[in-house]
């Protein structure tokens, strides 16, 4: 234990509990993990689940790569050291969700199977949902509205996931979602099926 410490004292036990807050919302608190390429769909894929998630009465809330590091993980870059830390921050802050009693939606890249499973460590195996969001190279680049693949081809990004940097195919994911086979709409089905029994408060 640091010095610093010895000098914090938690007040978990003296704060209303996940489960009072779950039961006033009316839904068990789950964090859905989407993982995948840049361009694969997460985002998109989150944006529609929310609305369906609203629709259907339960509170959710998105974190999305690009809006976090713009924001609490802005000092962050994307050296190994900083990939592991930013998933390792918004890891924390999703633990702190769920003891809101609140569905979050998580679109991150989180590139390799040690940092996706640092991720359901801190949030519990049974809190995590992991859907592998996937889409070929090929596909993520046609959509790539922001240039970004583009740039990485020329070495005007370094460390860039898929071109300079290595994005290891998930393997513990509870769903995979093939966002070029079919609308997203489907994609959004399939991840209810999932999510939906889990969430609802028996």
């Amino acid at each position: 234990m640091t010095e610093t410490n010895k000098n914090i004292f938690p007040v978990h036990h003296e704060i209303m509990s996940r489960e009072e807050k779950e039961i006033f919302l009316n839904q068990r608190a789950r964090v859905i993990w989407l993982t995948g390429l840049s361009g694969a769909g997460k985002t998109t894929l989150a944006k529609h689940l929310e609305k369906e998630l609203v629709s259907r009465g339960y509170l959710a809330q998105i974190l999305d790569g690009d809006n976090i590091r713009t924001g609490i993980n802005n000092n962050l870059g994307f050296s190994p050291e900083d990939r592991y830390e930013n998933i390792r921050r918004i890891a924390e802050i999703s633990k702190l969700f769920l003891h809101c009693g609140i569905i979050t939606i998580n679109c991150f890249i989180s590139p390799t199977e040690e940092i996706r499973e640092m991720a359901r460590h801190i949030i519990g195996a049974e809190d995590f949902i992991e859907i592998y969001v996937n889409a070929p190279l090929n596909i993520c680049e046609e959509r790539d509205v922001k240039g970004l693949y583009s740039r990485a081809r020329r070495g005007e990004i370094k460390e860039f996931t898929g071109i300079t940097a290595p994005f290891e195919v998930p393997q513990k994911h509870d769903l995979e979602v093939r966002t070029d086979l079919g609308p997203v709409e489907e994609s959004v089905k399939q991840i209810l099926e999932l999510a939906l029994p889990r969430i609802a408060l028996e």
